[in-house]
Order: C-alpha cells, then sequence, then structure tokens
C-alpha cells in the first residue's frame, strides 16, 4: 500500500488566516481534494486538521472517493487549547457543542481568539463527524474519555502509540542513572513543583528539560527548598536522548489526564524506571503499579527513595518498562493494525 503526505502550516497564513480557516472550517479544501484524485487514494488518514485542513478538507476527501480516519491526539474537537486541563487539574467542561466555557473562561487567553475556537468548534463539529469514517485514539482511556465528550463510540478505535526498533536501547543503564529527569513544558498542569519537591525530600538530584510559564515559579521553588534541580530551559532531541541515557528515572507527575504521553514512551524504550501520576492514559501505558497519587510529593519522594537507594532496582524496572514496550508499542505490529484498519474503511467506502 503505497502512501503520499499532504501537510499544511498555519505559519503560513499568520493568525488572522489561521482565524478566518478557523470559522469557515478549513482554508483549502480544493487542494486536498485535488490530491485525493491525483493519487487515487483510497485512505485519507488526518491528524491535526485544524485550522487550514478543517472539516472541509475532511469532506473533500471524502466526498474525492477515499475513506477518512481522523486521529486524536488530544480533546482539541471540543478543547480550545486541547489538553482539557484549566487551573492545573483536569477540565472537561467543554463537550459536544457545548464550547462557551472555553470563552466564559478565556482559555486562549485571549477573548478574541477564545471566541473565534468557541464559535468554530462548535459551528463544524457536526460536519467532522459526518465526513469521518473512523476515529483513532492512542489509549483506551482516550477512547472512553472522548466518548463521552460526544466522539461517536461506534466509530472511535484504539490504535497505541509505537516506537522504530532503532528507538530501543540494547540494554537498561538507570542502575548507573546519576539523576531524575523531568522533560515537559513548564505549565502546572505538569506537576513539576511535585517532582521539585519530591526531589529535595528525597535528596535526589533532578534535571529539568522544557520550557513555559511556570519556569521562574519553579526556579523560586528550588532556591527555596535548596533542592537539587537543574532547569536545562529547552534541548533538542539529541541532547534530550543523551539525558535518558544518563538518568536513573523518569518523572510524569501531572495534574491533568494526558491521552497517551510520547515522553513516556521514549523513557520505556531507554529502559530507564517511569514514575507517574495515576492518571489519563498513563496507568494504562506504564502500568498502574508504577504510578502514584497526583499532587502527592511525599508518595514521589518515597519511590525516588526506594529507587536510589538499590541500583539494581532502577535496571530491573527499566528492562521490564523496555520489555513492556517493545510488546505493546512496536512497529511491526502498529503497522499490521493500522494497515488491517485501512483496509477495513476503505472495503467499507467501497461498499457504500
Amino acid at each position: 500500500m503505497g502512501h503520499s503526505l499532504l501537510e499544511r502550516s498555519s505559519a503560513d497564513v499568520g493568525r488572522a488566516g489561521a482565524a478566518r480557516a478557523l470559522l469557515r472550517g478549513g482554508h483549502d479544501e480544493q487542494g486536498v481534494g485535488a490530491a485525493v484524485r491525483e493519487l487515487g487514494a483510497d485512505v485519507v488518514h488526518v491528524h491535526n486538521m485544524l485550522p487550514l485542513i478543517g472539516p472541509r478538507g475532511l469532506a473533500a476527501a471524502r466526498d474525492a472517493g477515499a475513506a477518512v480516519v481522523l486521529h486524536l491526539h488530544n480533546a482539541r474537537l471540543f478543547c480550545a487549547i486541547g489538553v482539557a486541563s484549566r487551573d492545573g487539574g483536569p477540565c472537561f467542561r467543554c463537550r459536544g457543542r457545548l464550547t462557551l466555557p472555553g470563552l466564559a473562561l478565556n482559555c486562549r487567553g485571549s477573548l478574541p481568539e477564545s471566541a473565534v475556537y468557541a464559535t468554530a468548534l462548535a459551528l463544524h463539529q457536526p460536519a467532522v463527524f459526518r465526513a469521518v469514517d473512523r476515529f483513532l485514539a492512542p489509549s483506551r482511556y482516550a477512547v472512553g474519555q472522548l466518548a463521552l465528550l460526544g466522539v461517536p463510540g461506534e466509530r472511535l478505535d484504539h490504535l497505541p502509540h509505537y516506537l522504530p526498533d532503532e528507538a530501543f536501547a540494547e540494554r537498561s543503564r538507570a542502575a548507573a542513572g546519576r539523576y531524575a529527569l523531568v522533560a515537559a513544558r513548564l505549565s502546572v498542569e505538569k506537576g513539576i513543583d511535585t517532582a521539585i519537591e519530591a526531589a529535595a525530600r528525597a535528596g535526589v538530584p533532578l534535571r529539568v528539560a522544557g520550557e513555559g510559564p511556570a519556569a521562574t515559579d519553579l526556579a523560586a521553588q528550588a532556591r527555596r527548598l535548596a533542592a537539587p534541580v537543574e532547569l536545562l530551559g529547552r534541548v533538542g532531541r539529541d541532547e534530550l536522548a543523551g539525558l535518558l541515557a544518563g538518568a536513573g528515572a523518569v518523572l510524569m507527575p501531572s495534574r491533568y489526564h494526558e491521552f497517551a504521553p510520547y515522553s513516556a514512551l521514549e523513557a520505556m524504550a531507554a529502559g530507564v524506571p517511569v514514575v507517574a501520576s495515576r492518571l489519563g492514559g498513563l496507568p494504562e501505558l506504564i502500568g498502574e503499579e508504577r504510578c502514584i497519587p497526583p499532587n502527592d510529593p511525599d508518595a514521589l519522594a518515597g519511590r525516588l527513595s526506594e529507587l536510589w537507594a538499590d541500583p539494581s532496582r532502577r535496571a530491573a524496572g527499566g528492562e521490564a518498562l523496555m520489555a513492556r514496550a517493545r510488546e505493546r508499542h512496536g512497529e511491526e505490529r502498529y503497522t499490521q493494525q493500522l494497515l488491517g484498519m485501512y483496509e477495513r474503511v476503505a472495503a467499507a467506502g467501497s461498499r457504500a
């Protein structure tokens, strides 16, 4: 089965152009339809469609003869900021075509932007549901939550993320790890302040890679607690790989329901133990037994102390997660599942 890539970037049209595309329901549906006809495509698999592809692009693909698959990596069909989080915790106020809470709470941080999103998401949602043959989500948690929010459950399937074979380490190096690692956007909902407090209580060095609006507050907290913390700022892919190779644990103390964070999967493939909040798709991804309650620095400090008291525990935990990732998130398994789904939706479309 051959494939081709069609991409559009909102940076090409600016903020005003992106807003117009959101309200219109897309920017260039003719280009989408033309690409389907030129390639003779049986299936169009869409990831982030907003703002430029939009529901008009989905409809154009379907009208040109392709089955349409929409991959939902977040709650963007309902939530103006996608992550379904507010005030540092989960938020599911917006559901179905009820998007006014996002405007009332000004979730975009700009009333005009919030108004555009609230209007566009509610206005075009029925067109999305008409145009899409199958929806995909990366965790069973995400499938259940998206169905509760309004995605037609009978057309919603679970397809876990994958990592290519070359992403897996030969063995875990976590026994020799010198620090715990957080790699995330520095925002309240990520719970990084909990990780800093836990590191201070356990006396375990912590490195934090990322940038975001909470950076100043996190730096002040680390100074106040005299915590053994380094805030590294934004790091590149190669530098992040090096940080994973030197880590004894990866911490994900989120305060909201992440669908299936890819960063956890990368840590698993690197053979690094992961300690995460018992929220969203994280227990499903790494195993319930590796999760702790959110907002609990004592529990996180306890896990860190256990891991640092026994390097062999870190090695065993890393090897177990690597094996789990190979079994559940290997490229071959993913490809087989994906191609099987393509064949089913294409066959159903040809009978329609």
